[in-house]
């Protein structure tokens, strides 16, 4: 198979899954991939595996980098099945001198798998500034704990200066390219901001942490090979990314606000056209999304994107509809931090469902403002006054 190589002595060996659309809930309609990669140096290391089913397409890049020579180590960024499902069978295949990878994720690994398979394999347990030296290269070992399971952890080349991050800065984007200059930069970033809108959003906090601790370990990264779609090798597009998530995980965010609702019979429909000609009226941007149309891993993305998010719901049988139900359940572990948000809805001849949203949201502890509802359908005044709410959560935007 074709070789990819990342920088100086470190390839691409992983595998493309180019039917997957659905990852834990999380739509991934470009399919993804599983990254690992080969360092090639007196002694040869292998970081991170793949998801099972995808062994063998590995096999036959780590066999077309490295011929018949040993793989003698094998390093386990994460053991989410997605990055370790096949590592059983590869180091069946591969023989691996030792296996390194945190004391969280050796007794993940038991869990996963059990004695009987991963009492053969010799584990050695690292941390933090830990080190093993390749030849011409270093590995440094940097434990990431929930970015995003508690396992996780950073391994850095130091010689070649690159990054091998696991599920940091990745994106799910299945293509026959490696590299992010060789895609359209502008998908390669939207689909890393969906990944981290749906998969790192509640660890923002974690994410500072990291990017303070490559700080204060003095890392110099020309390169970074995430585990999931393309990697970043320009400089430029190294601090993209890297300015991105420094955003993002800050609470940074547009000036934008999004209409997150559904609709039963127009009436809320109509309530959220108005409120985003008042938001427009304000010159900041507006994205509009009916639940029921649009992938949850979307919405959450323009969460992500939107200083402020409103969320409209008509009333069913006393209740939230089940469609905004559903993506309130999405939200709330994902836990969007800094925002303005809000409630806004219609109902027949009872209510409940705006004022169960605004609960919904206060209990993330956002910025909110006053509930909105209107009964039955909104007349031309009622639709004045949603242009005025659109309004004045555009100025609180701008402010």
């Amino acid at each position: 198979m074709e070789r990819y190589q990342l920088k100086d002595e470190v390839w691409w060996v992983g595998a493309i899954d180019w039917d997957v659309r659905d990852f834990h809930g999380y739509e991934t309609l470009r399919g993804t991939t599983y990254n690992a990669y080969l360092v090639l140096d007196e002694k040869v290391a292998l970081v991170d595996g793949c998801r099972e089913g995808f062994g063998q397409e590995m096999l036959s890049r780590v066999r077309g980098c490295c011929g018949a020579r040993r793989v003698d180590y094998l390093v386990i960024n994460h053991v989410e099945p997605d990055h370790s499902g096949a590592i059983p069978w590869l180091i069946e295949q591969l023989g691996p001198e030792k296996v390194f990878c945190t004391k969280r994720a050796k007794d993940a690994l038991l869990l996963i798998f059990g004695e009987d398979c991963i009492g053969h394999w010799d584990i050695t347990i690292v941390a933090t500034g830990d080190e093993l030296r390749l030849g011409r290269n270093t590995l440094q070992f940097i434990e990431a704990p929930m970015l995003h399971w508690p396992d996780s952890m950073f391994t850095y080349v130091r010689e070649a200066k690159v990054l091998l991050p696991n599920d940091g800065f990745g994106q799910h984007l299945a293509t026959s390219k490696r590299f992010a200059d060789e895609v359209d930069m502008s998908v390669a970033m939207e689909e890393a901001s969906r990944y981290y809108a749906n998969i790192l959003m509640p660890f923002g906090a974690q994410v500072q942490k990291m990017l303070a601790k490559i700080g204060e370990l003095g890392l110099e990264i020309e390169a970074i090979g995430p585990s999931h779609g393309v990697a970043w090798r320009r400089p430029e597009d190294v601090a993209a990314v890297v300015g991105a998530y420094a955003r993002w995980s800050s609470g940074e965010a547009p000036e934008r606000v999004s209409l997150i609702y559904d609709t039963m019979w127009h009436s809320t429909e109509k309530m959220t056209m108005a409120i985003a000609d008042g938001v427009a009226q304000e010159g900041v941007a507006c994205s509009v999304l009916r639940v029921s149309r649009c992938a949850l891993a979307d919405i959450a993305r323009m969460v992500l994107e939107s200083r402020a998010f409103l969320v409209g719901s008509p009333t069913l049988n006393n209740g939230v509809y089940p469609a905004v139900g559903g993506f309130l359940t999405h939200i709330k572990g994902l836990r969007p931090q800094g925002r303005i948000a809000g409630a806004y809805g219609s109902y027949g001849w009872g209510g409940g469902a705006v004022k169960q949203v605004d609960a919904e949201l206060r209990a993330l502890g956002l910025d909110m403002v006053d509930p909105f509802e209107l009964k039955y359908v909104p007349s031309a005044t009622d639709l004045e006054a949603c242009a005025e709410l659109g309004r004045e959560v555009a100025r609180r935007v701008k402010a």
